[in-house]
């Protein structure tokens, strides 16, 4: 199991490169489903998983000039404020219920895969204004949000993130990629330091998890110039659908007892 988990620690990896989000959600029913841990331990050991690793892609993407730093700040601030205080809101939650809210977010990711918002489809045709546009203050909002759910269920949001920079900041969709990776290595390590201390965390998988997962976004910040992105994010959209299902029906009891 240990060797598939590993496997999958690559699949994640390569998502994040070539989406800039989406394979972080994988993270933590990896590590529930295929290496046993229970959810809590899962989700504090997917932040550092989660968070080194798009750090990784977002210097390759930084060096290519794909990343705007000036918004990344602003909107990863805010961001890490929701982290923390999800993080710690989570020991009032049963792990059951954790996933379960997992699951429906999972489903939530795959659905804005599958279907892309008109704002975002026009957004990138015209490839936004400028890599310093104003940021509204409806991103923050977003931010805050997205930033509650990490530390609550553990994902990255890239899913989120990239749409709320491209249509809210005016981000060009090539620097919100870079941008995102960003945005979620800030999120993860604040919402790691919300569980510092609460839970176990065994070191030596996480960090033999992490450098498989670095391999893969390597990999997939170099392939993402020759593989169409729609392609890519449909049939991920796809695999999230059969995944965040399964994650929901196994815990469809989390609101009794």
């Amino acid at each position: 199991m240990l060797a598939l988990g590993l496997a999958l620690a690559a699949l994640i990896g390569l998502s994040l490169g070539l989406l800039g989000g989406g394979g972080s959600i994988l993270t933590v029913p990896v590590f529930v489903y295929v290496l046993g841990y229970a959810a809590k331990p899962a989700i504090a050991m997917s932040l550092p998983v989660v968070g080194t690793t798009s750090l990784v892609g977002a210097v390759r993407h930084w060096r290519e000039g794909n990343v705007n730093l000036r918004v990344a700040l602003l909107f990863g601030v805010v961001a890490m404020l929701g982290s923390f205080t999800g993080a710690r809101f989570a020991a009032r939650v049963r792990g059951p219920l954790q996933l379960l809210l997992l699951g429906a977010v999972m489903l939530a990711a795959a659905a804005s895969m599958l279907r892309r918002p008109r704002a975002l489809r026009d957004a990138e045709a015209v490839d936004a204004v400028d890599g310093s546009a104003h940021v509204r203050p409806l991103v923050y909002a977003v931010g805050l949000g997205v930033g509650f759910l990490t530390g609550l269920v553990g994902i990255g949001g890239g899913f989120l993130i990239v749409p709320a920079l491209v249509v809210l900041a005016h981000v060009p969709m090539k620097q919100a990629v870079g941008t995102s990776l960003v945005v979620i290595a800030m999120n993860s390590a604040s919402g790691y330091a919300g569980y510092a201390g609460r839970v176990h965390v065994p070191w030596p998988l996480v960090a033999a998890f992490t450098a498989v997962a670095i391999v893969g976004i390597v990999i997939g910040t170099r392939l993402v110039r020759h593989i169409p992105a729609l392609t890519l994010r449909r049939a991920f959209g796809v695999f999230l659908v059969l995944l965040g299902a399964l994650v929901v029906w196994q815990n469809r009891g989390a609101f009794g007892g």
